[in-house]
């Protein structure tokens, strides 16, 4: 939370709970234009792109305003230790969520470098199937359908991007002690260095992109390397834009006035989901490009 929990003076009720809203609705019709306009996008009708466009700012705008409400909630006073403790654990079994998301990647790696690539290319395998299949990582599929490739290394571009982000994690624990010590133009100033930094990463990963398309014809295509590389790194680079958008939007509520050294719930939440953030990075760091 960042208010206080009390409103003019009075306890703070023992569950707020508000009024009848329309977001839920509007949420999921915005939604729904997405998935029909994906659906329609990827089978080559014209109308999808457009669809989802209109659903993507359908959303935004929902939310914009139903966390403009919840804001609203918080600062003035109605949210208790209860709603404070639901929040907490809202965000706790969101976090985990993402983190059986990203399990389902790195699941997917290890299996088909441990298991099914020396699987493969065993005797008795190569001389039902593939008689030419070599089982090395990456390699470039059983029939010679994989266009040739070029690996991503480490050097030098994603262990900046290490840097970058590890720099950001303690730019980020920086501000927040400050926050509890009530040193708010510190806050503020560690905090927008975290958003630069988170940013500058983005960028960063966008021009790793054009070099492995252009210059190492690595594509999403690139056999199972190619697409794991772009689902693992490429999921990883929108959960930063997303939780750079969410520590900006909190460096607004501070030069606001939002949040106070014992009730800022708001910054805690968008701490943890950056801190997971860059813990992703360092297991795609070593595994994805080292190993």
């Amino acid at each position: 939370m960042s208010a206080s929990h009390s409103v003019q003076g009075k306890e703070a009720p023992y569950y707020y709970v508000p009024a009848d809203s329309g977001h839920p609705v509007r949420n999921a019709l915005a939604l729904l234009a997405m998935g029909i306009g994906a659906a329609a996008w990827v089978n080559d009708v014209s109308w999808g792109k457009w669809l989802v466009l209109a659903g993507v700012i359908g959303l935004v705008t929902v939310l914009y305003f139903w966390f403009g409400d919840a804001i609203h909630e918080s600062e003035s006073g109605l949210n208790s230790k209860r709603i404070d403790l639901s929040y907490r654990w809202g965000m706790s079994w969101f976090i985990f969520s993402e983190v059986m998301f990203f399990a389902g990647f790195f699941g997917a790696l290890w299996y088909v470098r441990t298991i099914t690539t020396p699987w493969l290319s065993d005797f008795d395998h190569r001389m039902l199937l593939w008689p030419d299949f070599q089982g090395t990582w990456p390699n470039f599929g059983p029939a010679g359908i994989v266009e040739h490739f070029q690996t991503v290394g480490p050097f030098w571009l994603p262990t900046i991007n290490t840097a970058l982000l590890l720099s950001s994690g303690v730019t980020l624990t920086i501000a927040h002690h400050a926050l509890r010590e009530n040193h708010r133009g510190k806050t503020k100033l560690w905090l927008l260095a975290t958003v630069i930094l988170g940013f500058v990463f983005v960028a960063c990963q966008a021009y790793e992109y054009h070099h492995a398309i252009t210059e190492l014809n690595l594509k999403f295509n690139s056999g199972v390397y190619g697409s794991l590389f772009y689902m693992l790194t490429g999921f990883h680079g929108f959960h930063v834009i997303m939780g750079a958008t969410m520590l900006t939007v909190i460096l607004i509520r501070l030069m606001r006035g939002h949040f106070t050294a014992e009730h800022h719930f708001g910054f805690e939440g968008a701490a943890w989901y950056w801190h997971f953030v860059d813990v992703v990075w360092l297991g795609l760091y070593l595994f994805v490009y080292w190993f």
